[in-house]
């Protein structure tokens, strides 16, 4: 009868053992190794931006096109590179296992599509030749008593938005900001990341900044239009600029959201009592 109480025990801690080994042996490493090359000259290419969107970490490639990163399966990494088609790429099982993961990135003139240009057949008649040259489609609007601002635009829902937000900023704030907590947060980890800073700081084209707060170029413009920044520091400013005035304005818009709450809130017990 011992003895059987013993092989049942040595049964137990033999699975238990089993059990432990499985799971340090299938732990995945919570960072992913790739290189990253170039599709035309096969060579590694440096100073490559790779941003977690996720996770909000980023890092640059070295000299031999190598990278680490922080990321777990399902992350979604975004690649960029001044030239190049920037890319996302999905993080898998099989990458965190396997390691190093080679990455092409295809030059811009190569992933343009092609575009077929018609060519003028000018007759030398001047009413006639009129008639050939294509109409621009965008239309400007402009509101009267609002000294300098033109809008131009080539589909009506851009212009509804535009108008929205020239006669209600505080709208347009909460559209932005209120409805989009989840990307909004990401601003203070996009501030405290280094990697991310450094690489911003050497950008004007917004594309990083779109792809993290999962919004358009428009809308990147237009929020920091609407907290009183000139149109010249929009148009100047390096993309990391931009983070910290859209950072500056979300924190304001929070302490107006806070006061708010309170009048509300005030407004409430007053009735009540």
């Amino acid at each position: 009868m011992l003895m059987r109480y013993i092989l049942i025990l040595l049964l137990c801690f033999t699975t238990v053992f089993s059990y432990g080994q499985d799971s340090t042996a299938t732990k995945l490493p919570e960072k992913v190794k790739g290189t990253i090359t170039s599709s035309t000259t096969k060579k590694p290419l440096s100073e490559v931006n790779i941003v977690n969107i996720n996770q909000v970490v980023g890092v640059a490639t070295d000299d031999e096109g190598k990278f680490e990163l922080k990321a777990k399966v399902n992350d979604t990494l975004h690649i960029s590179y001044l030239g190049y088609k920037s890319i996302k790429v999905r993080v898998t099982n099989d990458w965190l296992k396997f390691g190093n993961t080679e990455i092409v990135m295809t030059e811009l003139a190569l992933a343009l599509e092609e575009v077929t240009v018609r060519s003028l057949q000018l007759t030398g008649y001047l009413e006639v030749d009129m008639k050939q040259v294509p109409i621009q489609s965008n239309n400007r609007y402009r509101i009267n008593g609002i000294y300098g601002k033109g809008y131009e635009t080539a589909k009506p829902n851009i212009a509804t938005k535009v108008l929205g937000a020239i006669f209600n900023p505080a709208d347009f704030l909460y559209n932005m900001f209120g409805k989009k907590p989840n990307e909004m947060r990401k601003l203070k980890k996009m501030k405290e990341d280094d990697e991310i800073r450094n690489q911003l700081a050497k950008r004007f084209d917004r594309e990083m900044l779109m792809v993290l707060l999962q919004v358009t170029k428009y809308d990147l413009d237009e929020i920091v239009n609407q907290c009183d920044y000139s149109r010249d520091f929009i148009n100047t400013a390096n993309d990391l600029q931009i983070l910290d005035a859209i950072s500056e304005c979300y924190e304001n818009y929070k302490v107006i959201q806070r006061s708010k709450e309170r009048k509300k809130d005030k407004k409430k017990k007053r009735r009540r009592s």
